[in-house]
């Protein structure tokens, strides 16, 4: 049965390219749609906001067709691509674009938090992944030590650093929102200042989230090298290694 459930998590990890463009199609071309193309001179707020949503709802509908699952990526995009065009056509305050960029990554930590002891926790299937760990030496050895129950609260406190990730990116977001969003919206400027945030929201945002990430992951393996008493190589998977 264990055998079985880490084959099906492996067929669900996406490969960086999969994730490449699965952000491109979801995320950064509907943003640049709607902060490039969305002035009285080109598609105007109406239509790159059509425009925006034709791309996370067409690979959404690819993917569930062949994969016949839901695409997580692309919820979230058709939800932040409505939330930031329908703030645009009712000419709404900077401050409730900055409450949107702050609300989605809000949702996804609380969603980690909530997730944790379910068959869809987030954390077990980005992190602690048969596809980065060697999940049946890992836990064989758990059990052989009799360290099953440290280990759940080792996994427990991992997933409270990895949601922080998206607290911290909820925070950033609204301060940069707040900082850069200062024109009137709908006109012109607006539109060029939500682009230019949305360009330096990666370096302002995505590094200190990604140090975090990256703190989990170390936390998550030290903990588990001293609890199975197994080596780096020994837990980790070897890279291009099937």
């Amino acid at each position: 049965m264990e055998q079985a459930i880490n084959t099906n998590e492996k067929q669900d990890i996406e490969s960086p390219k999969s994730m490449l463009w699965n952000l491109a199609f979801n995320v950064i071309i509907p943003a640049l749609i709607l902060t490039k193309l969305s002035g009285d001179a080109n598609l105007g707020r109406v239509w790159a906001l059509v425009v925006a949503l034709l791309f996370p709802f067409t690979y959404g509908t690819i993917e569930l067709i062949i994969k016949k699952k839901w695409n997580f990526i692309s919820i979230l995009g058709l939800v932040s691509v409505l939330l930031t065009g329908g703030l645009a056509l009712f000419k709404l305050d900077g401050i409730w674009f900055a409450v949107k960029e702050a609300s989605i990554p809000a949702v996804i930590g609380i969603a980690v938090l909530v997730l944790h002891n379910t068959k869809f926790s987030v954390f077990k299937v980005l992190m602690f992944s048969p596809k980065i760990f060697k999940v049946d030496l890992v836990n064989e050895r758990l059990e052989q030590k009799n360290n099953l129950n440290n280990f759940e609260k080792l996994l427990f406190r991992s997933n409270l650093m990895f949601a922080s990730s998206f607290l911290l990116s909820s925070i950033l977001n609204f301060v940069l929102a707040v900082i850069m969003l200062t024109s009137p919206t709908g006109t012109e400027a607006f539109n060029k200042e939500l682009g230019e945030m949305t360009f330096v929201s990666y370096f302002v945002i995505m590094v200190p989230c990604m140090v975090v990430l990256i703190g989990t992951f170390w936390y998550l393996i030290s903990g588990i090298k001293k609890l199975t008493s197994l080596d780096f190589e020994e837990i980790v998977i070897e890279q291009g290694k099937k």
